[in-house]
């Protein structure tokens, strides 16, 4: 790593999960397979939805949506951090490292967006179901996905820019696994104060909005399914959300345990390994929660095997 006076950076160090060189295989092995698998199982969301016209419904168009920005976001650092373990090397350039950030952020917020939007279509379809597709129009499903690329593209433009706005001095080492914002501008020796503001402003705005918005819906739901008079339509129509439900608390939940676990233990290495949680785990088990208990997707999925993508 060489700098000059204006602190040009040629390279990062990812130093990732462990230095012991006999628990590298391992690591490698686990991330391959979870990635494979997640890949793997959202493309499959993907194929099934685009096959089967009974699953061309505002409901499914968001779910393939949220599968094709699980499948990028985590091919935004996996693939990374297996090519560093197979060639034994921990280096990660500058211009890598702000482009990591770039893709990190806008596929974490295209995430929560995403899942907004589908609680708003669960609490169409349950609270209002006689106009639901009156209100869930094309036009208003196109909207509803363009609106938050747009957002999330502003949004990682402004917080890379700012970033490459910063000094990096004397270390150079990402107790990381990936480029991840927060401890790029722990490294900073510039002043960090606005990107600090900046950081947190959009982070209250992009995913405290967005739980807000969710907590709303749900609570709109909840009511709804409570006067439903009969058992049998109660469980029908929770059971319309129940997969929605499960991938927003197990989303939140994870970044919230990667907050309490880093505030806690102030170790950047627990840090790392609860990120894993919300970056590999959750996008991985997405495809099994939403096709697990739904008969829609089961079938579509049993077609797609049996027939091959119509």
């Amino acid at each position: 790593m060489e700098t000059d006076n204006d602190t040009q950076i040629l390279e990062f160090l990812l130093l990732g999960f462990s230095k012991q060189p006999e628990s590298q295989p391992i690591i490698f092995g686990l991330f391959c397979s979870m990635y494979l698998i997640t890949v793997f199982g959202n493309l499959l969301i993907i194929l099934a939805v685009i096959s089967d016209y009974h699953l061309h419904i505002p409901m499914y168009f968001f779910l393939s949506k949220l599968s094709f920005v699980d499948i990028c976001f985590t091919s935004t650092t996996i693939p990374k951090m297996l090519w560093n373990i197979q060639t034994q090397s921990k280096a990660i350039t500058y211009e890598g490292c702000i482009t990591q950030i770039y893709f990190l952020i806008l596929f974490a917020v295209l995430d929560i967006l995403l899942l907004t939007v589908m609680a708003y279509d669960r609490f169409v379809a349950i609270c209002h179901p006689l106009h639901y597709t009156v209100i869930m129009n094309p036009r208003l499903c196109g909207l509803l996905v363009l609106v938050p690329w747009i957002m999330s593209v502003l949004n990682s433009l402004l917080q890379t820019l700012m970033m490459m706005q910063l000094s990096f001095c004397t270390n150079f080492e990402i107790p990381h696994f990936f480029c991840e914002l927060n401890q790029m501008i722990q490294l900073a020796c510039s002043d960090t104060f606005l990107n600090t503001i900046v950081m947190y402003f959009a982070a209250a705005l992009l995913c405290g909005g967005p739980f807000f918005g969710i907590l709303c819906s749900y609570s709109k739901i909840v009511s709804s399914i409570y006067r439903i008079s009969s058992a049998q339509g109660k469980y029908k129509a929770f059971s319309t959300c129940a997969s929605h439900l499960s991938v927003v608390s197990l989303f939140y939940c994870t970044m919230l345990g990667v907050y309490l676990s880093s505030a806690a233990a102030h170790s950047s290495h627990s840090s790392a390994t609860a990120s894993v949680m919300y970056t590999v785990i959750t996008p991985m088990l997405n495809p099994f929660i939403y096709s697990l208990r739904n008969k829609d997707m089961k079938r579509a999925l049993k077609a797609l095997f049996v027939k091959g993508p119509m």
